[in-house]
């Protein structure tokens, strides 16, 4: 009987897999360019880098997919810094680790990071994926927060919303400095801004997810309490985590006085 022929074609290495969706990415973001979004198909996509219709949806799902090619491969990387950390490292620092994978892939090929920024202020569907794309870092670094806590942790079932509100800060911090960076066109010191955001975001929640430490006494408010701040929408990061700040200063010194009032009416002299 004879034998079934084995095929010799190997399956793309991670490389070639990277190098083709970056290929096809390109193509998108000229075509997006020069024939606008609408107009260009996933046939032109395929043509103009020179594979196969088939190719690019063994790639991508989506024409507006196309433009961000390594985002799936940079969740790994990003992915990877957490399940390495050291034992003792602050989980808020391991996080901000993570994401500096993000910025890598950014600032890697500024001239494409600007060109995709400029596309998708203009295509409203290219601005959805893109937040669908941030919406995956976040959630890794969610789970993540939320997996520090231990059995002693002093919140009191909050660890979820903790967790998910640090790991927004630090994905909304390192947005930020990366759009003001996109918008100088991918000029200045953007590693030394990232790390000030960063320490912004430390002093804010650094001692919160661990549940080791507890929060700041100088900051710390009344278990179960809820504590209501306003800033600008439109206001700098900094300003909104001195806002928050401040408001729990504020209520923490109100806390005490209240607490030390009665003892101050007992006291017979």
């Amino acid at each position: 009987m004879a034998q079934p022929v084995k095929s010799s074609v190997r399956p793309p290495t991670s490389s070639q897999r990277l190098k083709v969706r970056r290929r096809l990415a390109a193509a998108a973001m000229e075509l997006f360019a020069t024939k606008g979004y609408e107009a260009t198909t996933v046939d032109e996509i395929a043509a103009t880098a020179g594979v196969a219709r088939r190719t690019f949806f063994r790639h991508f799902r989506s024409k507006e997919e196309a433009i961000f090619p390594d985002h799936d491969d940079t969740l790994v990387r990003a992915e990877a810094v957490l399940e390495a950390a050291p034992p003792l490292e602050n989980p808020i620092d391991t996080v901000c680790r993570g994401i500096k994978e993000v910025m890598k892939m950014y600032t890697a090929s500024p001239a494409v990071s600007v060109q995709r920024y400029r596309l998708t202020r203009e295509v409203p569907a290219l601005r959805e994926r893109e937040i669908a794309s941030v919406a995956r870092y976040e959630r890794l670094f969610t789970r993540y927060l939320l997996g520090q806590f231990d059995e002693h942790s002093p919140h009191d079932g909050d660890e979820p919303l903790l967790a998910e509100v640090a790991a927004a800060a630090v994905v909304t911090a390192h947005n930020h400095v990366l759009r003001r960076w996109l918008r100088r066109d991918g000029q200045g010191d953007v590693a030394t801004e990232l790390d000030h955001a960063f320490a912004i975001v430390r002093r804010t929640f650094g001692a919160l997810p661990a549940g080791v430490e507890g929060p700041p006494a100088a900051v710390s408010s009344p278990r179960g309490e809820v504590l209501v701040t306003v800033a600008r929408t439109d206001a700098p990061l900094g300003e909104v985590m001195r806002t928050i700040e401040q408001a729990l200063r504020d209520k923490a010194r109100d806390t005490a006085r209240r607490e030390r009032a009665p003892r101050a009416e007992e006291d017979p002299r």
